[in-house]
C-alpha cells in the first residue's frame, strides 16, 4: 500500500503544477486590478502606485517566480478586497464546501446501495423498472436547473425553505438535494449493473447452498464484490461535487470555496482566486488518493500491481 501512495503522489506532482501555472497567467487575463479598485479619475501615477504596492509592476514570469517561493513558504500573499491573508480567506470557506460536499456524498451512497440492490435482487421486476427509470432521469437533468426550480417551488411559491444562508436545517434541504441528485442516479445504476453480476456469480450459489440468509448474501457476498466499481465512480462523483458546488453555493448563496472562487473572479483578487484552486486541487488529489487506496484495500490484485 504504500508503494501505490508514493506512486499516487508522484504522479500527481505535475498536475498540480500544471493546475498552478494555468490558474495565475489566466487570472490575469480578466483585467487590471486597478481599474476596480481605483476610482475612475486615478491619475498614471496612482495606478503606478497601486501596481508596485501589490506586486504587479513586475513581469508575469518575474510575478510567478514570486508566487512560487511564497507557496513553498505556505505563504499565498494578501486579499486585494480584504488586505487579509489569502489563505485565511480560503481555510474559512472550506470547510462548508466540505461539509455540503460530504453530506451529499454520503446521502447518495446509503440511498444508491439500497435501492440499487433492491432493483438487482429482482432483475426486470417492478422495483427494478421504477429504480431504473428514475435514477436514469436523476443523472441526466442538469444542477442549475434543480436549484432554479427548487428556490422558485420550494422557495419562492411554497415558502417552505429558505432561498440562501446556513442557519437552521432547513438551510441545508435545497443545496444538498441539488447536488445529490445527479450522483444518486449515476450511482444507483453503476450499484444495480455491479450487484446483477454479483448476485449471479458462482460463489453466491454456493453461500446460498451452504443456507446463508438472503441479507447475508446480498449485502455480506455480492456487495462487497460489487463495491470496487461503486467505490471507483463514487470517487469521480466527490471530485465534481467539489467542482460543481460552484454552481450551488452561488445560487444559494453558500459561504463556500466555490462562492469565493466566483467572487474572487469578478472583483480580480487574484491571490484568493489562486490559493482557493491550489487549495481545491490539493483535496481533489487527496481524495483521488484516498479512493485508490480503498480501491487497494477492496482487491488484492491493486496492490499486486502496484507491488510490482
Amino acid at each position: 500500500m504504500l508503494t501505490l501512495l508514493r506512486r499516487r503522489a508522484v504522479s500527481s506532482v505535475i498536475p498540480l503544477l500544471v493546475v498552478v501555472l494555468g490558474v495565475f497567467f489566466l487570472a490575469r487575463l480578466t483585467g487590471d486590478p486597478a481599474n476596480l479598485y481605483l476610482p475612475l479619475s486615478a491619475t498614471p501615477e496612482m495606478r503606478a502606485e497601486f501596481a508596485a504596492r501589490n506586486g504587479l509592476d513586475d513581469p508575469l514570469i518575474s510575478q510567478f517566480g514570486d508566487y512560487l517561493a511564497q507557496v513553498a513558504h505556505l505563504d499565498f500573499g494578501e486579499s486585494l478586497r480584504t488586505a487579509q491573508p489569502a489563505g485565511e480567506a480560503v481555510l474559512r470557506a472550506f470547510p462548508a464546501t466540505l461539509q455540503l460536499a460530504g453530506w451529499t456524498m454520503l446521502l447518495a451512497i446509503v440511498g444508491a446501495v439500497v435501492i440499487g440492490s433492491l432493483a438487482a435482487y429482482r432483475p426486470n421486476s417492478a422495483t427494478d423498472r421504477i429504480a431504473s427509470f428514475l435514477s436514469s432521469t436523476a443523472a441526466s437533468v442538469p444542477d442549475f436547473w434543480i436549484a432554479i426550480m427548487g428556490v422558485l417551488v420550494f422557495a419562492v411559491t411554497l415558502g417552505w425553505l429558505p432561498t440562501s444562508g446556513t442557519s437552521g436545517a432547513a438551510a441545508w434541504v435545497l443545496p444538498v438535494a441539488t447536488l445529490l441528485i445527479r450522483p444518486f442516479g449515476v450511482l444507483v445504476q453503476v450499484v444495480r449493473g455491479a450487484m446483477v453480476s454479483a448476485l449471479s456469480a458462482p460463489y453466491v450459489k454456493v453461500a446460498r447452498a451452504k443456507g446463508a440468509s438472503e441479507p447475508r448474501v446480498v449485502f455480506g457476498h455480492a456487495l462487497r464484490n460489487a463495491a470496487a466499481p461503486a467505490l471507483t465512480v463514487a470517487g469521480d462523483l466527490a471530485v465534481g461535487l467539489v467542482n460543481g458546488a460552484v454552481v450551488v453555493e452561488t445560487i444559494f448563496g453558500w459561504p463556500g470555496i466555490g462562492k469565493l472562487m466566483i467572487d474572487s473572479v469578478l472583483q480580480r483578487d487574484f491571490a484568493v482566486l489562486q490559493a482557493a484552486v491550489l487549495l481545491t486541487a490539493l483535496a481533489i488529489f487527496a481524495l483521488n488518493i484516498l479512493v485508490d487506496l480503498c480501491h487497494g484495500l477492496l482487491d488484492p490484485r491493486v496492490r499486486q500491481r502496484a507491488a510490482a
